[in-house]
């Protein structure tokens, strides 16, 4: 069976605004296609459905999407684009962007910071008190 399996994205009638917006902050963005309905859009060669379902359903933090960042300024970005016109920070790199889409800005260091028993609960005392990651704040608290 080769089934294709993708997200829908439930919108309340924004699902084209929502695409506009993520393919001015993603650099690997094209919309598939498109009708009143619904919008098909490809990032970085994942397939996404965008719905215009109406208000009856809301996003949660129960399903978020994880943007591993190699450096500061791809967190930078990303942070700073989500978070525009309407998003809203969180803690330890979660934020929802204008359409309440939850996501993670997450270092790739990361899990190699972690994967430390000595310096773990260090990278995490760091981490928890932050709202977008620090990647030199967090390799600081490894180092001790």
């Amino acid at each position: 069976m080769n089934n294709l399996i993708y997200p829908c994205l439930w919108f309340n009638g924004e699902a084209k605004a929502a695409a506009i917006f993520y393919n001015a902050i993603f650099p690997n963005f094209k919309i598939l296609d498109e009708n009143e309905l619904v919008v098909v859009w490809e990032l970085n060669g994942t397939r996404f459905m965008g719905l215009n379902g109406g208000p009856q359903f809301k996003f949660s933090e129960a399903v978020s999407f994880v943007i591993e960042c190699a450096t500061q300024e791809e967190i930078d970005h990303y942070w700073d684009k989500l978070t525009a016109d309407g998003g809203s920070e969180s803690m330890c790199g979660w934020c929802k962007d204008k359409y309440g889409v939850s996501w993670q800005v997450v270092p790739q260091v990361l899990g190699t910071l972690m994967s430390d028993p000595n310096k773990r609960d260090r990278v995490v005392a760091a981490f928890m008190q932050m709202k977008k990651f620090d990647i030199q704040t967090l390799i600081q608290a490894a180092n001790g």
